[in-house]
């Protein structure tokens, strides 16, 4: 039983060992800044060496998100310039021009699982499909507006939709959240309801801001990107909030 033991530690090691060797080592600010700047959504683990408190979960959760970019960072230069004063795993993000740090001395509990959800949590696109995990990340980002996209995933304009306007939120980078919302889920029914929707009234989009809980819906008519770009520049300038509240207004009068 011993030896048995002993083995599943030695592979658990080599294990672990391999996934390190794996990862690429971040040596300069430039390097960073590449790396950061190579994809959507990345992580850095800063740990100052192999046998720091959390290294051996992160390599282990970082596998479980392996469509993630992942690297290391020992280098002290490097970490002054993003804030980081003891071991911490970072992600960046360009959705929201974001920099989440989970500090490890600050962690009572750390398991693998936890730094899993914590990169689900923090994984934020120019557009994020909702869901119980993703919510969390989405409503603690500063961007309180959202710019939702409400599809059903099968339609045969569920990928077109969401590729237009994927490829439209980086005009909005610090604005917008830009959200898909799967209507042929009966979890986001509620969502739906929100905006005063079902699942057949899709495909839809909306604009609900945090700050004021407030929603509006796109006029019906094509979803293009012109017209969702109308649609939250509207927001932006203040127009759509006018017209909603002109419409309020008679309303109250009747």
């Amino acid at each position: 039983m011993l030896f048995v033991l002993l083995l599943s530690s030695l592979i658990a090691s080599a294990i672990a060992d391999e996934k390190a060797r794996a990862l690429p080592r971040l040596t300069d600010v430039d390097a960073v800044e590449s790396f950061i700047d190579a994809a959507e959504v990345v992580v850095i683990g800063f740990f100052q060496g192999e046998d720091s408190f959390g290294y051996k979960e992160f390599l282990t959760s970082v596998s479980e998100v392996s469509h993630l970019p992942v690297a290391l960072c020992s280098e002290m230069e490097v970490w002054t310039k993003y804030s980081i004063t003891t071991d911490t795993i970072s992600i960046f993000r360009k959705a929201d021009l974001h920099q989440e740090n989970l500090q490890l001395s600050e962690t009572k509990k750390l398991d693998s699982d936890g730094l899993t959800r914590f990169f689900q949590i923090n994984e934020l696109h120019y557009i994020t499909e909702y869901n119980p995990v993703t919510a969390v990340g989405l409503f603690n980002s500063d961007v309180k507006t959202h710019l939702l996209l409400f599809v059903n995933r099968g339609a045969a304009d569920f990928t077109e939709l969401k590729e237009r306007l994927g490829a439209l939120a980086p005009e909005y980078t610090g604005q917008f959240l830009f959200v898909l919302v799967n209507g042929a889920l009966k979890s986001n029914a509620r969502s739906l309801g929100y905006f005063g929707l079902k699942s057949r009234d899709l495909p839809k989009v909306g604009i609900y801001d945090g700050n004021s809980d407030r929603a509006w819906l796109l006029p019906p008519g094509e979803i293009s990107t012109e017209r969702v770009r109308e649609f939250c520049e509207s927001f932006l300038n203040g127009t759509l909030q006018e017209q909603e509240d002109t419409k309020q207004d008679s309303k109250t009068e009747l």
